[in-house]
């Protein structure tokens, strides 16, 4: 069981301290790639479609044969 009675608890944080080295960093020299950029990989659009093929044929089975 845990008792708490507010002794040593505290939960504001103290003042952040500036560490900059003068100029900002410069930008990047080209935009983040997201996760639609990795979808349209190729290798990994025939692994979805794959799983995706396989898991289409199960439910047919499934439906249809069972």
């Amino acid at each position: 069981m845990l008792i708490a009675n507010g002794a040593g608890l505290r939960h504001d944080r103290p003042e952040m301290v500036d560490t900059s080295r003068g100029d900002a960093p410069a930008p990047p020299a080209e935009e983040p790639r997201g996760c639609l950029f990795a979808l349209s990989q190729p290798p990994l659009m025939i692994f979805l479609s794959v799983i995706g093929g396989l898991l289409l044929m199960a439910a047919l089975h499934d439906l249809l044969v069972l």
